[in-house]
């Protein structure tokens, strides 16, 4: 099981958002960014930050660090990593199952990540077997991109989506995340789309509009 950090709003949790940190950070990253989100409307709600694990990465000439998955070539689909996506995937899965065996109901569950882990949120949500709340990726893309249709689990067919992207991304670049969307537009889900004069990073504007969509999906 993945070493998490974990925050709850109140007693007895009745949703949860499991949130993956990017390449390099540890599951603190987001702490702050998530403190700054309103969801009362759905009450208690339990946070889980989980920790990548550590991993030699190619594009950073082999250093050590925490991520979710290899980088070997700087336009990210090229020679993916396909072993360390699916090894995170099903350790990803293992705390959605641990959230439902906590009392969380999947339907209440949603998955988010940025960058790396936006990648992490759709690759694990699209595949899961049972019906999530939805899935929300920041400055991300969607991985193993030609396999997602035929992989994908009837449970989670029309799986509602936020992507946010920044148009001036020098990492992620914004026609990355664009085809992401289309893609899963054109596999029939619902997908919120913005796009934000950033680089790859996140802004107040985002996490409003997060916190919107939210709200709307799981009040």
């Amino acid at each position: 099981m993945l070493e998490t950090h974990e925050i709850e709003t109140g007693p007895h949790p009745r949703t949860t958002l499991i949130v993956l940190h990017g390449l390099g950070a540890d599951g603190h990253d987001f702490v702050p960014i998530c403190g700054e989100l309103d969801l009362t409307a759905l009450g208690p709600v339990r946070y889980v930050f989980p920790h990548a694990p550590q991993r030699p990465v190619t594009i950073n000439n082999g250093y050590v660090m925490r991520a979710w998955y290899d980088i070997r070539v700087t336009d990210l689909v090229r020679e993916e990593d396909e072993g360390g996506l699916r090894e995170s995937q099903q350790q990803i899965a293992e705390l959605i199952d641990r959230e439902r065996e906590r009392g969380v109901p999947a339907a209440r569950i949603v998955v988010m990540g940025f960058s790396q882990g936006c990648a992490m949120t759709l690759m694990t949500a699209l595949r899961y077997p049972e019906r999530l709340g939805g899935a929300v990726g920041m400055s991300g893309y969607l991985p193993l991109a030609s396999l997602a249709a035929a992989e994908r689990s009837a449970a989670n067919a029309d799986l509602p989506i936020f992507l946010a992207h920044g148009t001036h991304d020098p990492i992620v670049p914004h026609a990355r995340g664009a085809a992401s969307r289309d893609a899963l537009r054109a596999m029939g889900h619902e997908v919120e789309w913005h796009d934000y004069p950033m680089p790859h990073s996140v802004c107040a504007e985002e996490v409003e509009a997060i916190n919107a969509w939210l709200v709307r999906q799981l009040a």
